[in-house]
């Protein structure tokens, strides 16, 4: 099939829920993707932070192929080798104790929820606790995750959403202050908030959070769905501070291509809060997915790919510098490690559409920033020929 053909095939029956571009990607190598035309695109998107080793990675691939011949499923009724090694691995790269599977990121923020609730249940004896989340943040598109995400154009549609849930600035410690009282049972928020425009927590404000938390009893969930897996430079973003969360959500990298998510907890939290039949799945940790997690953290390892990105930021960042010198309607830049964003006052879902013409990949966050999740085995030279890409479509404005 042409191209046309495909986009007109799909459009038959696929819920239109997503405004798709007009291209129809058919396999990758490395850095770059390629359509069913034959054209080359270098990916500065991995799939939303999915595709930490870029495509084509023979060891993950293999990994996968070996699983898939062995086992796919049993259920969480049962053990399995991958599940006692994704598991493993997952506590040893977050530095937490308990792991829970989930089947996405938005599962993910869902158990946590759960988690937290429960442990308060189980603390105060009675339910009706309040957890308090950042405004402008994104956590998911289930009904808990939009209950916790701080933007009104996700959650006016499906109100009534969860109750008990409030809101602060992210970055201001004393709007968190405000809003605590003896029902809040949890605090929060993305490391590195995303879609809300790419803002890393300052070092104030989150080790500020956790002393409160550490005050009232009250658990900090962090989520790394998007910048963690390396993408910061260290594992999980919050190992760039000096903080420890009671909960972390993760997902996309994790998995590298495959759907998988999970939730991750201290021991203390663990033991006082969901117990068997308060919470389940059935595809969440199986054999393929869990294969797919323990080959995942243990390249990451292997190639010291954190160590990379901590590598490369500076180059990175002198490019996003240039950028914002060159361009008057490039008006600042921000980020960590591999998750940056240029702040625009042109409009930036045109330049978005203009790189994917000229063949870069790239994405929004919010309405005035381009973000840019290269894979996190770029290079010198990747990021050269990405910003002269970039470069090109931006002079055009």
């Amino acid at each position: 099939m042409t191209k046309e053909e495909y986009i007109d095939y799909g459009e038959q029956h696929l819920f239109h829920v997503y405004n798709r571009f007009p291209v129809v990607f058919h396999h990758g190598e490395g850095m770059n993707l390629y359509d069913t035309d034959g054209k080359e695109y270098l990916d500065f998107a991995s799939g939303i932070g999915v595709m930490a080793f870029g495509y084509g990675n023979k060891a993950y691939n293999e990994a996968l192929k070996q699983q898939i011949d062995c086992i796919l499923h049993t259920s969480n009724l049962y053990y399995h080798p991958a599940l006692c090694e994704a598991a493993d691995g997952v506590a040893r790269a977050t530095g937490l104790d308990k792991v829970f599977f989930t089947n996405s990121g938005a599962e993910a923020i869902e158990g946590a929820i759960k988690t937290a609730k429960k442990y308060a249940f189980l603390r105060d004896g009675f339910a009706g606790h309040e957890i308090i989340a950042m405004s402008h943040s994104f956590h998911g598109r289930t009904v808990g995750a939009v209950s916790v995400t701080g933007n009104d154009h996700y959650r006016e549609p499906f109100y009534p959403l969860m109750d008990g849930v409030k809101f602060a600035t992210f970055n201001d410690l004393e709007s968190v202050k405000a809003q605590i009282t003896d029902k809040t049972c949890a605090i929060l928020m993305e490391t590195i908030q995303g879609e809300g425009g790419i803002y890393p927590a300052e070092p104030r404000f989150l080790e500020g959070v956790r002393a409160l938390c550490d005050e009232h009893d009250i658990l900090l969930i962090l989520d790394e769905i998007q910048c963690g897996m390396g993408r910061s430079g260290k594992m999980y973003a919050y190992q760039n501070y000096n903080v420890r969360p009671d909960i972390v959500t993760t997902a996309k990298a994790l998995g590298a291509g495959v759907p998988v998510g999970a939730f991750v907890v201290t021991e203390k939290v663990a033991k006082n809060s969901l117990k068997p039949g308060d919470h389940g799945t059935t595809y969440g940790g199986n054999p393929l997915v869990c294969a797919a997690v323990a080959k995942s953290i243990s390249l990451m390892e292997e190639m010291k790919l954190p160590e990379h990105v901590s590598e490369m930021t500076p180059y990175l960042e002198e490019k996003l510098e240039e950028v914002t010198k060159k361009y008057s309607f490039a008006t600042a830049h921000r980020g960590m490690g591999f998750m940056q964003g240029i702040v625009l006052t042109i409009p930036v879902g045109e330049v978005v559409k203009k790189s994917l013409e000229k063949g870069l990949v790239v994405l929004s966050a919010g309405s005035d920033v381009l973000r840019l999740l290269p894979p996190l085995i770029a290079t010198k030279e990747d990021i050269d020929k990405g910003f002269e890409i970039l470069d090109s479509v931006l002079a055009e404005f």
